[in-house]
């Protein structure tokens, strides 16, 4: 087994002594001191394929330093390395006091919650020799049953050009909104499964891990780099990543939306953004992390005084594609309800297995 999948794999849920925590804290501060000469910033630095580094470490090197100290969730790299800036890391707090004086909506049986998205992504496609990137608008709503084992159903609203940059994106945006009613997504879709696994996919819409992530701020951040470890640009931004995939979903407990607000004050980078940022006609709090790698900021919107999670944004810090820097190139607006009946019909692959000769996706 090498030293990246044992790194994954070790975990206990028995909780060590304290003292044992605070030997591993020193000794994962000492082995990091010990790294000769200065620790280069991942940032500067294009990533090289199969390569990873963690505050500076190679993967070998993390691998070999963190596998020898978590041994559970309670001893890691949560915290040790900072954390969000103060005026960030305020709002977080208070967002999440708010979240765990909030109540949940109840969900009677034979209700749904209703969890309306609407967002908006980029996407870059080619006609001839030309190449370009577009934006378009999405309109979805997931009703999720008061029990999760029973149907839920995805109302995948049509699919529209939000937004254009210059001819050749106008060019490439109109040939596909031509073709969109022949395609199944931008046509709109009616999805129905058992427990949400939609397209053959895992239960829950595919995080089913919500129930089982820790509820404590440390050993959840913890928990995070663990799993995601050699994903995404960073490992602090894919962090982020993770806590605004799983607030998308919009049915997060309270307790756990409190934590995830702690974590993310816990993640290196982590800035205050717009104090007054509005999204889909809601204004709340941007809270983002610049990655280089990418050339653009990730971004989470709060609303402090609730708790509630508002959605997501991405900003480019530089021009791409011919999209100008400073362009907010993809947003995610979430808004909760609970209903008593959701739409009839669909199939667990929707137009995709109505439209093959199989009926499977």
């Amino acid at each position: 087994m090498d030293e990246l999948t044992l790194l994954r794999s070790t975990r206990s849920d028995a909780e060590p002594p304290r003292d044992v925590l605070d030997r591993g804290r020193a000794a994962l501060l000492a082995r990091a001191a010990q790294t000769d000469g200065p620790l280069p910033s991942p940032t500067r630095r294009p990533r090289r394929a199969r390569r990873l580094t963690i505050g500076g470490l190679s993967a070998l090197g993390a691998a070999a330093l963190v596998t020898g100290l978590v041994v559970t969730d309670l001893v890691g790299l949560a915290g040790w390395r900072g954390g969000a800036d103060a005026a960030a890391a305020a709002v977080l707090e208070d967002a999440s006091v708010a979240a765990i004086d909030t109540v949940d909506p109840v969900v009677a049986p034979g209700q749904y919650l209703s969890v309306h998205t609407r967002a908006v992504h980029r996407m870059t496609g080619q006609r001839g020799d030309i190449t370009a990137t577009f934006q378009y608008l999405a309109d979805d709503t997931l009703f999720v049953p008061a029990d999760r084992a029973d149907d839920w159903v995805w109302d995948r609203g049509p699919q529209s050009v939000a937004a254009t940059f210059g001819p050749d994106s106008q060019a490439i945006a109109d040939a596909w909104q031509a073709e969109a009613p022949a395609d199944a997504i931008s046509g709109g879709d009616l999805l129905r499964a058992p427990a949400g696994a939609f397209y053959g996919g895992s239960p829950d819409a595919g995080f089913d891990d919500i129930g089982a992530l820790p509820r404590d701020p440390y050993r959840l951040l913890n928990h995070i780099y663990r799993v995601t470890l050699g994903s995404g640009p960073s490992p602090d931004t894919e962090a982020l990543v993770f806590l605004a995939d799983r607030l998308r979903i919009g049915d997060v407990p309270a307790d756990l939306r409190s934590a995830m607000y702690r974590a993310a004050a816990m993640i290196p980078g982590v800035a205050l953004v717009d104090d007054q940022a509005t999204l889909d006609g809601h204004r709340g709090v941007a809270i983002g992390r610049d990655e280089p790698a990418w050339g653009s900021r990730i971004e989470i919107i709060i609303d402090p005084a609730t708790g509630a999670f508002l959605g997501e944004r991405e900003t480019l810090l530089r021009s791409q594609d011919g999209i100008p820097a400073g362009t907010i190139v993809s947003w995610t607006a979430v808004t909760t309800s609970v209903v008593d009946a959701a739409p009839d019909g669909g199939t667990p692959c929707g137009r995709m297995a109505d439209e093959s000769t199989s009926g499977r996706c």
